[in-house]
């Protein structure tokens, strides 16, 4: 017998809906309660997405792509754009097409296609090999006892080793001032110092690294024109390939030390975490436009020296709480907020990526920095120690290749195209709005708005975002034939893959319009509850960060009485009466989960803890996210094959393994025989390490 069956409800195009069938009209779509989104992984991996090594096909007029649900006429060699309408004619290698030749874009099966595109032809390189390596400066943090800075520095040259010999690599190091190592210099250590008090500019870091307009000099020993896809500006001299300044980052990160400042009794140490983000994204932006870079910042306890500080000096003075930020009562907050937001639109302007790796007993400053990790599509990572195995194994996943690569990609940009009438609201998720004005904006903003287009610094096989829509005011006819029946979405993300190619995914989805007042029960029918119940935790959570004051369990709760009052059956002032269908069953108890969850409820949980969890809300697939509202319970038995049991005492049995999955955590009880058969060491028994249930894995 088989184990429970592993569907996969995004699809080969990893596209999730809160509905899919949409109402008509704005006023039906208001009367559904929960909002139109869709959630989609823009670069998920799938073995049955082709790869096609040509440009596309776009419109003249809306700039959509060639795709399967346009109308083809194979006579005049005419396309037409299921979007905006217009004739297109195909150029001249799409001469030979006919209805038994089709390209690889028109196949019914294949709604979502990638695109290999080429860069501009380089005399200098006519093989079209990559000249842009990735980039990867690590900021790290020495204001830690001599047993944490060697746990940083085991795990750093493991990621040394395991990056591509062609990446390039820099290091920072800060506590009270913050050093850049000169890796190009390997006669003797050489180090530039900045001062950890005062803001620093970009320029201004440039110029004191001898980058600027002024001081930039020949390096001796180098060829003219390009090195390592840089422009000769002697930035070789802080980034090196990985392959020829290993061996000189590991002789550093031997000899670093413990920052020596000395720190007062009763005082925290003095630490300018702020200052050295500015100065790594300084460097960076000495690199060429389109260098797909991420700065890896390993920070050990809060900023308490220079822009980005989130408390004083003073130990006496504790760092803020969620009843301070409520109160108004945490007087670096929001100047720290300010300084992030500045420095997220610097990284994302140069297309580069912040990824935190935060290990503290206390808090570091996550709720602060959480502006520029997201805006930024950086990774974060909280831990207690750099030597917990948290820390430790995603820090190497990281870095990792073949199978067990997060497929780290750069410089993404995601466009959407929509059906006339379909107005988009905003994207949750991470990613900073290009302010790309279209016919397709709509009023009303939610999360990153105001823009078709959406930059990505950096994103991977698993990020996803949430795209809100809404119906334009006017209203269509409902007659039989006078609208077209079916509304079409594409989303085109284009990104450098982890090889430098730059890559084009074109997903083209439909669905239906129905008129709810006539058939209900299509929409209904429709309805995606793990999808909606996850939409409205994301909406909440921005709520909650964006609106002063708001009620968050009050607002779910009114949400959900309209929705049970627009979709329930039941006869007035007889509560016993009341019925659901079947399609909406479940959401009730997501969102009686939901309002006990830690994105609602931050009692007993830091803010830098809540904004981890928000994050992780935000970018994980739809899958994750339930299971982070609503924890899943898998019944273990030697009797039947695993299943999933209900949230309550009632599961608990003498001869069952429960596990409990709440994404952040793992719990795996043992029932009151199996406990005795463990400590017995039945596991360990051959002729039970054979079971396929999963409860001897489950003994270990």
């Amino acid at each position: 017998m088989s184990e429970m069956p592993n569907t996969d409800p995004e699809g080969v195009d990893a596209v999730r809906m809160t509905w899919n069938v949409w109402p008509r009209t704005k006023v039906e779509a208001s009367k559904c309660v929960i909002p139109l989104a869709v959630s989609i992984a823009p670069i998920r991996s799938h073995p049955d997405i082709p790869t096609l090594p040509y440009a596309p096909l776009r419109c003249k007029t809306c700039s959509a792509v060639l795709n399967a649900f346009s109308r083809v006429d194979f006579t005049a060699k005419i396309w037409i754009c299921p979007f905006c309408y217009q004739r297109n004619q195909f150029p001249h290698h799409y001469a030979m097409i006919s209805e038994t030749n089709l390209p690889c874009e028109l196949y019914p099966q294949y709604t979502t296609v990638q695109y290999a595109l080429q860069p501009n032809p380089d005399p200098h390189n006519p093989s079209g090999a990559p000249q842009l390596p990735p980039v990867f400066v690590f900021v790290l943090d020495t204001c830690m006892i001599e047993e944490e800075l060697g746990f940083v520095k085991s795990a750093m040259k493991q990621a040394i080793g395991l990056l591509p010999e062609h990446a390039l690599v820099g290091l920072v190091t800060f506590g009270t001032q913050a050093q850049v190592h000169e890796l190009g210099f390997s006669d003797m250590s050489k180090v530039y110092v900045f001062r950890g008090s005062k803001e620093i500019s970009k320029e201004q870091v440039l110029e004191q690294l001898g980058l600027g307009a002024a001081g930039r000099r020949p390096t001796a020993g180098y060829p003219k024109g390009l090195q390592n896809g840089y422009t000769n500006t002697g930035v070789n001299r802080f980034l090196l390939p990985a392959s020829d300044c290993e061996y000189t980052l590991n002789l550093l990160l031997d000899e670093l030390q413990t920052d020596q400042w000395p720190v007062q009794a009763g005082h925290r140490a003095s630490r300018c975490t702020g200052v050295a983000l500015s100065v790594a994204a300084g460097l960076l932006g000495a690199c060429l436009p389109g260098t797909g870079a991420r700065i890896i910042a390993l920070v050990g306890g809060p900023c308490t020296e220079g822009p980005g500080t989130i408390v004083s000096k003073d130990l006496s003075e504790p760092v803020r709480s969620h009843k301070d930020l409520d109160k108004d009562a945490a007087p670096y907050f929001k100047k720290a907020v300010k300084f992030y937001d500045s420095f997220a639109k610097q990284l994302v302007s140069q297309g580069h990526v912040l990824d935190l790796f935060a290990s503290a007993l206390d808090q570091v400053g996550v709720a602060e920095m959480k502006v520029a990790v997201e805006r930024t599509g950086g990774l974060v990572v909280l831990a207690e120690s750099f030597g917990h195995s948290v820390f430790k194994d995603s820090f190497k996943r990281v870095f990792e290749d073949g199978q067990r690569s997060l497929g780290l990609c750069f410089n993404g940009m995601l466009e959407i195209s929509c059906s006339k009438d379909i107005k988009i609201q905003g994207v949750i998720g991470p990613c900073t709005s290009l302010e790309k004005k279209g016919p397709n904006v709509a009023d009303t903003v939610i999360g990153e708005g105001n823009t078709t287009a959406w930059k990505m610094c950096g994103l991977d096989s698993s990020t996803c975002l949430t795209v809100l829509f809404d119906l334009s005011s006017t209203e269509r006819s409902s007659a039989p034939g006078a609208a077209n029946p079916q509304l079409y979405l594409q989303f085109l993300t284009s990104y450098q893959d982890p090889e430098g190619k730059t890559m084009l995914r074109v997903t083209t989805v439909t669905r239906r319009w129905v008129d709810s007042a006539v058939s209900p029960e299509e929409l209904v029918q429709g309805f995606d509850q793990e999808t909606a119940a996850v939409v409205m935790a994301r909406i909440t959570s921005l709520k909650m960060e964006m609106e002063d004051g708001f009620d968050a369990t009050r607002w779910l709760d009114r949400n959900l009485i309209r929705l049970c009052s627009k979709f329930g059956d039941y006869r007035k002032d007889d509560p016993s009466s009341f019925t659901l269908n079947p399609c909406f069953s479940l959401f009730p108890q997501f969102m009686f989960n939901l309002r006990r969850s830690q994105f609602v409820q931050v009692f007993n949980n830091s803010p830098d803890e809540t904004a981890y969890f928000r994050m992780l809300l935000n970018r994980e697939n739809i899958t994750n996210a339930a299971v982070m509202i609503q924890p899943s319970l898998i019944s273990y038995s030697f009797n039947s094959l695993p299943q999933p049991a209900l949230l309550d005492v009632a599961s608990i049995a003498a001869d069952r393994i429960l596990l409990l999955d709440s994404y952040f955590s793992i719990v795996i009880f043992h029932g009151m025989t199996i406990a005795q058969w463990r400590n017995m060491g039945y596991q360990n028994q051959p002729e039970h390490q054979k079971q396929t249930c999963g409860c001897s894995t489950l003994l270990l």
